[in-house]
């Protein structure tokens, strides 16, 4: 046993030494878990200061964007700071041929130019309570994952309706630590949320796809918003009447800019990371599921690209598209090298050594884990090929549009059998309002040519009882020419255009819904998931259920066993503190990046007339004359910088605080090898990059000359504690 546990130890040394970078740390815990660490690394503020609820702490100058974002608030008006890309919906929507906000940016100078966003919001963190006891109460081990999930449910159903809250607030419950512990979030959402300020998109998004994941960085990646509340400060309704929301906090912004070492902590809302799955998950992460993936959007965006270069019409349309697309499809190879170079399923199989021989030498330990690992083992082994076949499914089936449109009439169809002609008038005025909105931003000719393209992989890469037999026998109509059965479906269908949809849709009930199911391409979406749901979702769905219940009990063990290491749960779009320091970086053998780059970089970058490289002649003039106000140094603009806080998606627009809390820049984005940050963190390369603070005000000062805005922010200087 002694021999065994001293293995363990060894094998051990490099997990339990841990870095003090890694964590997604939740903010109520800080005081009993981090803030030693925290004033180690450099803090000089409390962990009082960061989450408080009986005062205003940081924590009330942190919202969710949206759902899908972080914003901060930046003056006692409600003034938010988000990234570019954030905010890029409500610019593209409200972008034309004649305003185009996305190449031209927009700024308001007063309240009354700013822009309403319908369905935009900022929902901020009241407190956040452990719940586990009451959630998890009544459980025993002999029940099923259905029984054991339903029980939770009512346990949660049954808290939401005793907590204390206001009348304008909300309960949220999240899981953590894979469903081993609950926490209760009392939230406030407002609703109305109008757009600001936004440099043109040769600004906000410079560099586009080729500097996407990329160090060094020279992008002004933000975008302002305001909240607006009712005249009692509440959350209210979109309406003229509403005033400026005045926060219980908001931040100071620091000029004094980083050095490299300073302290530095990311807060907001990242959205999923898996940092504690079996090496059989990483790995086929690695060989299977990122590499299908990053096939299936090589593909589109090589199409929607051409498109996109040739006309500037479908350029608008599909600019928000385009980043969608690529930006994961990047991310996913970053993450492939990333996890590669670190050498992480080795890793982690070192760890699962470790812990097998731990769990061998303690009887107590025995019942409970012996044979875990393997069982998760042959679980991922069996969900390979079915987790194969879902990516091929989700990522073509959400490329093709005309599938999704027609996709969308299921529910006119599914209404009508179900509730007959009332259910059916409700469902159908619900299917053409969102129709009509996607078909604003829609093009026949760069669908067709995606439909082409990507249903040949879709035949051609997976084995042939997972492809649609609708489809096979619609190819060999068409001499197995996918331009031509392109061509054939696109005919015969209306799901894809405004006035042919109107058509479709004009008659009875009855005419109607038979119009639908003969619609070629709401046949062969339908056929598609019947095959895919039939040859895939059942031993898929199984298996992923086997998953989640060992990832459960794996997840508690790993707590049980290496007591000495300091856990942080998973991402889960709920508010989280990272923290780490600035660092330069080394990705490769002879290659070491500093931590900050300058406008120097963003001119040896720039190419006139190119779609990520171009720039507006008043930003060449601003640098050929040196003018950056008070926002340069030296007689350099900083634009970007790079430290190890750990970060996911969710964190775009994160504030990047200094050691007292203030404001140094805007979090956007990671280095492209420490994308695998979500699954395996490692210090030596996982860094995220962020917008030089000072450079944010540069643009709204001297390029933007908004000078409104300058006027409602307060600034420190030399450190100042608030």
């Amino acid at each position: 046993m002694k021999k065994y546990f001293l293995l363990a130890i060894i094998g051990l040394s490099v997990f339990y030494k841990g870095f003090a970078e890694e964590g997604m740390w939740l903010p109520q815990l800080l005081q009993s878990m981090n803030e030693k660490d925290m004033k180690r690394m450099g803090m000089k503020i409390n962990a009082s200061d960061i989450y408080n609820i009986n005062r205003g702490s940081l924590k009330d100058a942190i919202v969710s964007f949206g759902g899908f974002c972080t914003a901060e608030v930046i003056s006692d008006k409600g003034l938010l700071l988000t990234n570019h890309h954030c905010g890029f919906d409500a610019i593209q929507t409200h972008s034309s041929l004649q305003n185009n906000y996305i190449k031209n940016g927009f700024w308001a100078y007063n309240n009354g130019q700013e822009l309403k966003n319908e369905g935009l919001f900022a929902t901020f963190i009241v407190r956040i309570e452990d719940v586990t006891k009451a959630v998890l109460s009544g459980l025993r081990d002999d029940l099923s994952e259905k029984e054991r999930q339903g029980l939770i449910d009512k346990n949660m159903a049954a808290l939401k309706q005793m907590v204390k809250k206001e009348s304008y607030q909300d309960i949220l419950i999240r899981s953590f630590f894979e469903a081993n512990k609950y926490y209760l979030f009392v939230t406030e959402t407002y609703r109305d949320v109008r757009l600001v300020g936004a440099p043109p998109s040769s600004i906000g998004n410079y560099g586009k796809d080729t500097d996407n994941w990329m160090w060094p960085r020279h992008t002004g990646d933000f975008s302002m918003f305001r909240i607006y509340a009712g005249k009692n400060n509440k959350p209210a309704a979109y309406s003229p009447d509403n005033v400026p929301y005045q926060p219980k906090r908001s931040l100071q912004i620091s000029l004094d800019g980083v050095k490299e070492g300073d302290f530095t902590m990311v807060f907001g809302f990242p959205g999923r990371t898996n940092e504690y799955l079996h090496s059989s998950a990483i790995e086929q992460t690695v060989r299977v599921n990122d590499p299908a993936k990053v096939g299936i959007r090589t593909k589109a965006l090589q199409v929607i690209d051409g498109f996109m270069r040739s006309d500037e019409t479908i350029g608008i349309q599909y600019a928000k598209k385009y980043a969608n697309i690529s930006n994961a499809w990047k991310k996913w190879q970053g993450e492939i090298l990333g996890l590669t170079k670190s050498n992480a399923v080795q890793k982690r199989k070192e760890m699962e050594d470790g812990f097998e021989k731990i769990v061998l030498s303690k009887p107590e330990l025995n019942v409970a884990y012996v044979g875990l690992l393997n069982n998760l083992k042959t679980a991922y082994d069996k969900i390979e090929p079915y987790g194969f076949a879902r990516d091929y499914f989700s990522e073509i089936t959400s490329k093709i549009e005309i599938l999704g449109f027609a996709n969308q009439l299921k529910a006119v169809v599914n209404a009508y059998e179900k509730n007959g002609e009332a259910g059916y008038a409700e469902a159908k005025t619900k299917a053409i309002k969102r129709l009509e909105d996607d078909y604003g931003d829609y093009s026949v000719a760069v669908d067709k040519k995606l439909f082409e393209v990507l249903m040949d992989m879709y035949v051609a890469d997976q084995k042939d009882n997972y492809v649609s037999p609708f489809f096979k026998s619609l190819l060999k109509q068409n001499n197995n020419n996918y331009a031509k059965t392109a061509d054939a479906v696109f005919s015969q269908s209306k799901v894809y255009d405004s006035k042919k949809l109107q058509t479709l849709l004009t008659g009875s009930a009855k005419d109607v819904t038979e119009a639908i199911t003969n619609d070629m391409a709401y046949q062969l979406i339908l056929d598609m998931q019947e095959t895919f749901s039939k040859e895939v979702a059942g031993n898929l769905n199984a298996l992923q259920a086997e998953i989640n219940q060992l990832q459960r009990i794996y997840m508690k063990a790993q707590m049980d066993v290496f007591t000495k290491k300091a856990f942080y749960p998973d991402a889960n779009s709920t508010l989280r503190v990272t923290y780490g320091n600035v660092k330069d970086y080394q990705p490769r053998d002879g290659v070491k990046y500093e931590f900050q780059s300058y406008m120097e970089g963003v001119m040896e970058k720039y190419v006139p007339g190119d779609y990520e490289f171009d720039l507006p002649k008043k930003m060449i003039d601003l640098y050929n004359k040196k003018d950056f106000g008070r926002w340069g140094v030296n007689g350099r603009q900083p634009v970007c910088f790079i430290a190890a806080n750990h970060t996911t998606g969710g964190n775009s627009g994160s504030p990047a605080l200094d050691a007292y809390g203030n404001l140094v820049g805007l979090n956007f984005d990671r280095v492209w090898e420490g994308t695998m940050s979500d699954i395996n963190y490692d210090p030596s390369i996982c860094r995220n990059i962020m917008v030089d603070i000072r450079y944010v005000m540069f643009i709204v000062d001297k390029y933007a000359e908004a000078k409104n805005l300058i006027a409602e922010m307060k600034f420190v200087s030399k450190k100042t504690k608030k």
